[in-house]
This record gives C-alpha cells, structure tokens and sequence, in this order.
C-alpha cells in the first residue's frame, strides 16, 4: 500500500490532479515520502501522456490536414500544460532566465528563484513550445497512432531522466524555500529501479507505433539530452535545483519527439 500512497502524492505534488479530503489524510505527507515519490514520477507521466494522446487523437478526428495537426497538437498540449500547472515549463523559464541571464553561479541562482519571466525565459518558452507543436504535427503523417505513442513515451521517459540528476549531482538550490528540498538526498538504487519499471512498458509502446530505427533514437537522444543538462548544470551550479529537473524533463520530452520524427 505504501507504493499507492507514494505515487498518489506523486500525482499531488506534480499534477493538478485533485488529491484532497480523506483520501489526502489516508495518503499522509513528510519529506521521506516525497523522496520516496520521486520512483513513481514516470508513473505520473503515464497519465499525463495519456490525457495528451487522448486528446490529440480526438481532436485529430475532426480537424483534417496540417492545420488540423497542428491544432490538435495544440491542444494535446494546452491540456498536457492545464494537468501539470505548467510546473516543467516554469521551470524550463527559470533555468533559461538565470543561466542566460548571467555568467555568475550565485547571481544565476538569485534569478531562478525570482518568479517573474525574463526575456530569455519567455525565448525559451516560446522556442520549446512552439518546437513540440511542429514536432507533434509532423508526426501526424505517420497516423494517429504514432502520435500517440510518442506522447505517452516521451512523457514517461522524460520524467525518468530528470532522476539520475538527483543520483549524480548534488542540490544546490535553496534549501530553505525550494519545493524540491525533499529531493535533495540522492535517489536510492531501489527507487531507480521502480522508475525504470515504470518507464520499460513506455518503450514497449513506442515499439508497437514506431519501427525499432526510430524508437532506438529517441532512447539514444534521450540519453544524450540528460547527459548533457547533467554535464551543463555541473558545469555552471556545480549541481542541480528543482528548476533544472523541470527543465531537464522538457529538453528530454523534446528530443524523444525529434528523434521520432525525423525522417532520413
């Protein structure tokens, strides 16, 4: 029962999902099992892939050739955006704001808390949502199906990767305030291991929508996207704040989408 519990208040933390009154009671919170949440965080993603691809296959039905595509991709993302409260994007903007906005770690630091949106947050934005949209309409060739499955994998998969930041880097955000201090320790071996599961039936769907050339560049892309954010937050904060999971989990979102639908 504990792992319901964990991923309920997964579903509480990062969603919009309404997790309130006794079953709120009955789930509990301490900072121990947010950390032990964080296995479930592909979990969460399997719903919110799913509500995506829901939409995106139904709004697909009624709006016919590119522009119907690209408006079904809107809207797979506007409700995508609407269940998580947009937590990844903001976090995305915060990353591009404190790490365009200046060279220096601290000052780096003291912009990403600032909740307000710079110019190279909002470019940021603009540039990443605007890419999803293109990407998940150029799927649209491929079928209905496709889609779909690239939005339900990418969503899993991209929540996996933001993990092994916590297992390698330290935290470096401020521990006073930050959302994500329960994050901070290092994910045990244990809670990889049941993210992983959660995350192996996603590959197993891009398998069944996308031939195996593909489905192995998305996991190659992946891998590459994570290991990069991992190597650039090392590099410019010396670790990772709960701004750089959200960010890391869009950029990763992202390639799986590129890989997928590239076409040589």
């Amino acid at each position: 029962m504990n792992g319901v519990r964990h991923y309920l208040l997964a579903l509480q933390f990062f969603t919009r999902v309404p997790v309130t009154g006794r079953l709120a009671e009955w789930i509990g919170f301490s900072p121990q099992m947010l950390r032990a949440s964080a296995a479930h965080f592909p979990g969460v993603g399997w719903l919110v892939g799913g509500v995506g691809a829901a939409v995106f296959v139904l709004a697909l039905q009624g709006l016919p050739g590119v522009a119907g595509a690209l408006a079904a991709a809107l809207l797979s993302m506007a409700a995508t955006v609407l269940l998580t409260g947009a937590f990844h994007e903001d976090g995305l903007a915060d990353v591009a704001d404190g790490l365009g906005g200046s060279a220096d770690r601290t000052r780096a630091l003291e912009i990403m808390k600032d909740s307000r949106i710079g110019a190279f947050g909002a470019i940021a934005l603009v540039l990443a949502l605007g890419l999803k949209a293109a990407l998940l309409a150029s799927m649209a060739g491929q079928g209905a199906q496709a889609v779909a499955g690239a939005i339900v994998g990418a969503h899993v998969l991209s929540r996996l990767a933001p993990l092994f930041l916590i297992r390698w880097l330290p935290y470096v955000g401020d521990s006073g305030a930050s959302k994500a201090k329960p994050l901070a320790d290092a994910i045990s071996g244990g809670a990889l291991f049941i993210a992983v599961a959660w995350s192996v039936p996603a590959v197993a769907l891009l398998l069944c929508a996308h031939d195996a050339v593909h489905v192995g560049a998305a996991l190659a892309a992946l891998v590459l996207a994570a290991g990069w954010m991992a190597r650039f937050f090392r590099r410019r904060l010396q670790g990772f704040t709960g701004d750089g999971l959200g960010a890391t989990q869009q950029v990763c979102e992202l390639a799986v989408y590129l890989a997928l639908a590239w076409q040589a």
